[in-house]
């Protein structure tokens, strides 16, 4: 047990509730045990001597509760920050002003350099009266750089995946406007095809940036309407065919009957676009598509539209499997910024589905997702 003990200076003094009121783990008398927060607990009595010091705290400040106890507080918890001054200090809680309540969330340095995120609260028994109990929280700083971190990493390959679509834009944009004239109308319309494509390029590369912003909030909007989800498919294998493929690459088997589906069109065709997309890039042989019913993801929901696309190429390594759908993740060298299957899982969540990656019986990846139906309730 990491809390304080009744003979921590200030655990009996006058106002606390007696021992033996006290929950069990609860000198301070804080109404639960301090071991159970996910967060670094430290109070201190109104003379600055540390009564509680929870296990959380012991992990983040690496000093054993049994040395903090009855210690001052600044020696106990010598925090500084991020200029080298010494905090408590700086603040003089017990001395200071007493209309203040606390200390907002700020990053201060334990010794050595740690950094630690750090709030404070001031207990007074009543308004500008003497400070009762210092409360202060500490977390670690880890989750919140992992964020950071990720969020520097999305600017960074949005931002190299933006420079060669923009450069060839303004090349081929400045040189037609410089020489016009010096060109043929083939060497035109080839330049601005590739302007044209280039374009839509860094389209799709926003498009793409407003989705995760949307799914990282919660704010991804799903306008339901009914989809015939085989006919989605199909459209979808018509443009690879149209575009080169053979039309003997793809197979599609559609259960019948399926359970009318509702959803949002435009984001299912972009689930089913960045599949499709995925097995005929990174996959080999034959791309099938099986559309079946099966149970809802849902409870209040029987039945469900299942989607599974595999591939008969080298498959996931099953090492990566976990990592899939998360930020970055690429299954080859073959381009790309790594984002499309993190936004397929989210589009599909939002839809209240589910999404799974795994191996294909012919040894390659096989990616299937589920979506409820989702029907109006004034068709239920």
């Amino acid at each position: 047990m990491s809390v304080g003990t009744s003979s921590a200076p200030g655990a009996q003094d006058a106002g606390n509730p007696p021992a033996a009121s006290r929950p069990p783990g609860d000198p301070a008398g804080l109404g639960i045990d301090p071991d159970q927060l996910p967060d670094g607990l430290v109070v201190a009595d109104e003379q600055g001597r540390v009564i509680c010091f929870n296990t959380a705290a012991e992990r983040i400040t690496t000093m054993r509760a049994q040395d903090a106890l009855g210690q001052r507080l600044e020696k106990a918890l010598p925090l500084e920050d991020l200029e080298g001054r010494r905090w408590w200090q700086l603040t003089d809680p017990y001395g200071g002003l007493a209309i203040r309540v606390g200390q907002p969330e700020r990053n201060l340095l334990l010794p050595g350099g740690r950094e630690v995120l750090v709030c404070a609260r001031y207990v007074r028994t009543r308004p500008t009266g003497p400070l009762r109990r210092l409360v202060v929280t500490l977390r670690d700083t880890e989750a919140r750089r992992r964020t950071e971190r990720s969020h520097a990493e999305l600017i960074a390959t949005v931002a190299h995946e933006l420079r060669s679509p923009l450069t060839s834009v303004k090349g081929f944009t400045a040189t037609l406007l410089a020489k016009w004239e010096r060109f043929t109308d083939d060497q035109k319309r080839l330049m601005l095809e590739t302007v044209d494509a280039d374009a839509d390029r860094v389209t799709r590369l926003i498009a793409e940036l407003l989705d995760i912003s949307r799914i990282d909030s919660g704010r991804l909007e799903v306008r339901r309407q009914p989809v015939d989800i085989g006919v989605a498919v199909g459209r979808h294998i018509q443009a690879y065919v149209a575009a080169g493929q053979p039309a003997d690459r793809f197979l599609l088997r559609v259960q019948q009957p399926l359970p009318d589906l509702w959803a949002d069109p435009d984001k299912i065709d972009q689930v089913l676009s960045n599949l499709l997309e995925n097995a005929v890039r990174h996959g080999e042989g034959t791309v099938t598509i099986d559309v079946t019913a099966t149970a809802s993801p849902r409870e209040d929901e029987d039945t469900g539209t299942s989607v599974t696309v595999s591939d008969e190429g080298p498959g996931i390594p099953e090492e990566s499997m976990n990592r899939v759908f998360t930020r970055f993740w690429r299954g080859s060298k073959r381009g790309g910024t790594g984002l499309g299957l993190y936004i397929v899982k989210g589009i599909v969540e939002a839809h209240g589905g589910t999404i799974t990656v795994g191996r294909a019986p012919g040894a390659g990846a096989e990616f299937r997702f589920t979506l409820p139906v989702s029907a109006p309730a004034y068709l239920a």
